[in-house]
């Protein structure tokens, strides 16, 4: 996605179905490789079990269901929000029975699956939407299912993409995924080279993974203190609370009652939390 240009910063523009759906239209997809990337062929390209079930959010042109097509995998799903592009790939594949192609909002996708392809999908979502990923990606993964793919390890100027690091994916993955590898990728493309992560995390179906909508946070001082004491009720493993403070993604060894949740932010009467069962 180096040289997409969005109009994010100078118009805040927000990135919604019609948005993304523009730029299918005037065929504005700089982040289109054109091909299979090539960390994620060397992946695909190790893996054994042909039946596995396999999602691929945010899919775009999907050249990664394609080559999983080629390698003989039967059961691929692929989803994207643009109307104009979903028709596209469904032509595309029309006599491929072994792929379904879906219409629609990942965070409203329902399924199971041992395998979750990650390529340009995060780095196209606003920040804001991070710990709403990390929820959303425990909930559609088998119990022993990976999220694998890549992850910028960089941060752009003019956004979509949105960058980050190592040290930020860490800490929001931190105890719903345990993480099997993230490093820089060795075989990324030249305009890529050094700034990819290449991920892969396999669910802990140990955790129990709850988003909360949070009212009253204000400023970083104040989420720090929350998060603090969160953090110490018995049973919490990671707290994380988004960027525009407006949803808190809480990880724990059993389900934490929300009304303890509530006493212990109750010191600030403002404080409201309420949990989110699913998005439609």
């Amino acid at each position: 996605m180096e040289e997409t240009k969005c109009c994010v910063v100078s118009c805040e523009k927000p990135l919604d179905q019609q948005y993304w759906d523009e730029q299918y239209k005037a065929k504005s997809t700089g982040w289109d490789l054109g091909e299979v990337s090539p960390p994620i062929k060397s992946y695909i390209d190790t893996l054994e079990n042909k039946n596995s079930s396999i999602l691929i959010p945010g899919c775009g042109n999907t050249y990664e269901a394609e080559y999983l097509l080629q390698k003989g995998f039967t059961n691929i799903t692929v989803i994207d929000i643009s109307p104009t592009l979903v028709e596209n790939i469904k032509q595309k594949f029309a006599k491929k029975s072994n792929i379904r192609v879906v219409l629609g909002d990942f965070f409203a996708h329902q399924g199971k699956y041992d395998l979750i392809i990650e390529q340009t999908f995060f780095c196209a979502l606003p920040p804001t939407m991070r710990q709403k990923y990390v929820w959303k990606m425990h909930q559609l993964l088998a119990d022993d299912g990976k999220l694998a793919g890549l992850l910028f390890n960089r941060n752009f100027e003019v956004s979509p993409p949105f960058g980050g690091n190592k040290e930020e994916y860490t800490l929001l993955f931190k105890e719903a995924f345990n993480s099997i590898k993230m490093a820089i990728c060795q075989n990324s493309i030249a305009p890529r080279a050094n700034s990819e992560l290449s991920i892969e995390f396999q669910k802990n179906a140990g955790s129990i993974v709850n988003l909360y909508q949070f009212e009253g946070i204000t400023c970083s001082g104040c989420s720090e203190t929350i998060t603090k004491k969160i953090t110490e009720i018995d049973g919490i493993l990671n707290v994380s609370i988004s960027s525009d403070y407006l949803e808190i993604l809480i990880v724990s060894k059993k389900e934490i009652e929300l009304e303890e949740l509530q006493k212990v932010i109750s010191y600030d009467k403002k404080y409201t939390i309420k949990k989110i069962s699913h998005l439609c």
